[in-house]
């Protein structure tokens, strides 16, 4: 599904150039459960950024289902984040002024589908991760763990067969992170590609293959 092939990424910063990835390649099988773990500053994240088609490589292919995405235009990445992935962000990125239902809805609103059908979908999706008693409560008046699960809810919205969580229980206690874990676990069963960017190799290990990251090399590739 996924294959990456001696991708850099180099940012200039003034009259330097940085490098933070430097010649990887990774591929991720359909319906595989990923994790990409490193310290801060590993380049984890702009990895998740390239995979998940909000930057691109300085050089290096990108091949999604098959096609060469490197050279893709900034609408045609747009089209395939909204079809094919899902994100779910370690700050959750609600949008305050809107209730659960409406978090979850907003994306259906952007592809057109029809209110009843926007409304049923949406009440499912929180239905399923455990928040049919918080449909009309505003991100300010639930848990941490609450609003990491209405994201949850959101990035599935649109049914997309990938999903990029990127320290998703980095803000959460304990107990609310196991329950995220959980409901990640659940959605790989039903046939999601999850690819988790971690630096907790005990959330790591909720995966099913491990991949290390550091100094912008991937060093090792565990089963």
């Amino acid at each position: 599904m996924i294959k990456i092939e001696n991708v850099t990424k180099t940012y200039r910063m003034g009259s330097i150039d940085l490098t933070v990835l430097n010649k990887v390649s990774l591929k991720v099988r359909q319906g595989e459960y990923v994790s990409i773990i490193g310290p801060s500053g590993s380049g984890k994240s702009t990895l998740m950024n390239i995979l998940g088609c909000l930057d691109i490589p300085t050089t290096g292919s990108y091949y999604l289902d098959g096609k060469e995405i490197s050279d893709y235009s900034e609408d045609q990445l747009s089209e395939i984040r909204n079809e094919k992935i899902g994100f779910i962000f370690q700050k959750f990125n609600l949008l305050p002024k809107l209730s659960a239902l409406e978090n979850v809805e907003l994306p259906l609103i952007y592809r057109g589908i029809p209110a009843a059908e926007r409304k049923a979908r949406t009440e499912q999706l929180l239905t399923d991760v455990g928040l049919s008693d918080r449909f009309h409560h505003k991100p300010t008046e639930l848990s941490g763990g609450q609003q990491q699960r209405v994201a949850i809810a959101r990035s599935l919205a649109g049914n997309p067969p990938i999903l990029l969580a990127d320290e998703p229980t980095g803000n959460l206690d304990t107990k609310s992170g196991n329950e995220v874990i959980k409901i990640m676990s659940e959605m790989h069963e039903k046939g999601k590609t999850i690819i988790l960017i971690t630096h907790d190799n005990e959330m790591a290990s909720q995966a099913n293959r491990i991949v290390s990251i550091r100094d912008g090399i991937i060093s090792e590739e565990g089963v």
